[in-house]
């Protein structure tokens, strides 16, 4: 799908024409009265006046300041719907039901930034904060793509909307805040199929760190794969249970994987000594290669894996701190 940018003539073309068929042309207005403008966002316009509290989301997007919206389309309520109900058939107006009140005031806070941000200046691959207070990402492409904090993918079709008090870009899927911290995600990877970081997962219980990796954090884990851990008890000549059982050695080499503040892969400091947790140190090259501080190597495999207090890498190998 081909990206394109909007300007409040194009809405207002799409909003109607006048009797001669010339396009409407006005000064821009507000975000509200630009979504009103177009017929493709009446479901986001409905969800925002339901879920509003004596229309204090209403007035978010209608009073004078300097806003962003990622606009979901109809389409994109609807798919939204099916999703979360299971139902086929089922369209956004399904959601505007009082038990999803909640949730469908949190999912439009998280769908506004509280700065303009216009489609040249979004930080492509880094952590964005929404209004809602959790964060997204923005990765570049033809077209841009969210990932969410439940690591769902949403297109922007369209961008640069002008209004009076912000910009507005219109996306193909609602996205949704995080609803799982790091050891929630990590347990729901291990319970998928296949699965992956069973170990991982034992082991932070096993060390008594699963209350820390579910705190506020925020951190960032490099998450060893099954198959990493595998490889180190063949390195290391012990059994599974052994090295469960050693919780002083499972708690320093865990705590080597967790780095305190959410580090994106595009924020990643390549080359430069990378504090962890465990207070020792480790770096990363611009190929994604771990040198641990036993001169160890491991690759980072998979990257920017969002939850709701950090995010994860995954690696190839797990890191061991210097004995």
């Amino acid at each position: 799908m081909r990206l394109t940018s909007l300007s409040l003539l194009t809405l207002a073309t799409l909003a109607g024409c006048a009797d001669d068929d010339e396009p409407i042309v006005t000064e821009p207005g507000s975000i509200v009265e630009t979504a009103q403008a177009t017929p493709a966002l009446s479901t986001l316009v409905a969800a925002v006046q339901f879920a509003s509290d004596n229309d204090d989301l209403v007035n978010l997007l209608a009073n004078p300041g300097t806003l962003t919206v990622f606009a979901p389309t109809n389409a994109a309520f609807d798919a939204l719907a099916v999703e979360l109900t299971g139902t086929p058939g089922a369209t956004g107006a399904d959601l505007l039901t009082a038990a999803n009140k909640p949730l469908l005031r949190s999912v439009l806070q998280y769908h506004v930034l509280t700065t303009t941000v216009t489609a040249a200046g979004i930080p492509f691959g880094k952590p964005i904060t929404s209004a809602e207070g959790s964060v997204f990402k923005i990765d570049t492409g033809s077209p841009p793509t969210i990932t969410d904090g439940r690591n769902r993918l949403s297109k922007i079709t369209a961008t640069d909307v002008e209004a009076s008090n912000g910009v507005v870009h219109l996306i193909d899927k609602v996205i949704l805040p995080a609803d799982k911290n790091i050891v929630q995600t990590a347990q729901a990877l291990a319970a998928g199929s296949p699965g992956e970081f069973g170990i991982l997962v034992e082991a932070v219980v096993a060390a008594d760190l699963a209350t820390t990796l579910s705190g506020p954090g925020p951190f960032t884990v490099f998450a060893p794969t099954d198959a990493a851990f595998a490889a180190l008890l063949a390195e290391l000549g012990v059994t599974k249970a052994a090295l469960l059982a050693d919780k002083p050695l499972l708690t320093k080499v865990l705590t080597y994987h967790v780095v305190s503040g959410r580090v994106f892969k595009a924020e990643v400091p390549v080359g430069a000594p990378i504090g962890t947790v465990q207070t020792g140190t480790f770096s990363i090259s611009a190929a994604l290669e771990i040198t641990d501080a036993r001169s160890r190597s491991s690759k980072i495999v998979g990257t920017d894996t969002l939850t709701s207090n950090g995010v994860i890498h995954v690696i190839d190998k797990v890191l061991l701190p210097a004995p």
